[in-house]
């Protein structure tokens, strides 16, 4: 563990999800008066559970310490623990109030989100024969996490005052429909989860569980936050990073050029999103074919919302046909 600075500790969890994924996923602990706070959890293992109780003797502390949890979104690199820590501390939790809904459609009775999501992948051009490994391809996830609701829900634009920290909560969609940050601006800190990562581009897909435009949400927030004064950014995976605006910028310039390929691919003819997907390079080592069925699906629904992106700005057309929707440049 790593005080980032004074009464502020990052802790590097173990992740151990389909591969490649980040080495680990962070949570942050923050020291206040009477105890401390605790954002994001990790996976919900023996091992990681492990993991942040040695984090706690480091600092003479264990899971009564805690008081309260904040989780970023309720994936299950950043919710999976909090049910057990909560149990374990007796800890007030929190997250917003969009994420709430989506936990027992994701993790508790799932049959009606995998047929959203089944019927959403078929029309956007997935051959019947990948459809059910794509489709099921986050099927196991939920026994890394332990359902739990939060005692308090967000909305955005909350004060959470804690200790010498006074945080702003900021709804900031994209990655997750009701992700947040934490900003504290006496400190210029931001606690971003996945909103914001030093190298590695955040997925912000479109599918059953995302806004009409999630992109546009994305970008829109990226925007909103590029003139906060902020010197230290804790991300979810990763290291901690200065030079907050330039990582923005750089974001916001890479879903440009996604666009400007996307765009190039479809001077021939029209094609589906999983055409489209196929022909696009994604940051990972592996060939379409070879691409684990998990990525595949995160490929698929991040070119939806960008092929979404454009339809709305009037750069590409929808086409329907056999039922499937193929795309044209407009």
């Amino acid at each position: 563990m790593t005080e980032v600075i004074p009464r502020v500790h990052w802790l590097k969890l173990p992740l151990d999800m389909v591969k490649p994924t980040p080495p680990h996923v962070n949570a942050y602990l923050i020291q206040g008066d009477r105890g401390y706070l605790l954002v994001d959890t990790g996976w919900g293992t023996d091992e990681t559970l492990d993991s942040v109780k040695k984090h706690l003797a480091a600092i003479g502390a264990d899971f009564k310490d805690i008081s309260q949890i904040i989780v970023t979104h309720i994936h299950p690199d950043h919710y999976g623990l909090a049910g057990k820590i909560k149990q374990l501390s007796g800890a007030k939790l929190a997250f917003h109030e969009i994420e709430k809904g989506f936990i027992e459609s994701r993790y508790i009775h799932m049959e009606n989100l995998l047929s959203q999501t089944a019927h959403l992948l078929g029309m956007n051009g997935v051959p019947p024969d990948e459809l059910p490994l794509i489709k099921n391809a986050t099927l196991g996830l939920e026994q890394f996490v332990s359902p739990v609701n939060p005692d308090v829900t967000f909305r955005g634009g909350e004060t959470i005052a804690f200790g010498e920290f006074t945080f702003k909560i900021l709804l900031t969609p994209g990655h997750s429909l009701g992700h947040v940050c934490l900003y504290e601006p006496k400190k210029g800190i931001l606690i971003c989860g996945d909103h914001i990562l030093p190298t590695i581009t955040p997925n912000t897909g479109r599918h059953p569980q995302s806004d009409e435009n999630p992109l546009k949400s994305y970008l829109d927030s990226l925007n909103d936050m590029k003139n906060l004064g902020v010197d230290l950014v804790l991300p979810g995976h990763e290291s901690p990073f200065d030079k907050f605006e330039t990582r923005v910028n750089e974001l916001i310039q890479h879903h440009k050029e996604r666009n400007h390929s996307i765009l190039v691919n479809l001077k021939r003819e029209p094609q589906t999103a999983y055409q489209i997907a196929r022909g696009l390079v994604w940051g990972i080592a592996f060939a379409w074919p070879e691409m684990p069925a998990f990525h595949k699906r995160l490929a698929i629904s991040e070119t939806l919302a960008h092929l979404t992106f454009m339809v709305d700005d009037g750069r590409l057309k929808q086409i329907a046909r056999d039922g499937m929707i193929y795309y044209r440049q407009n």
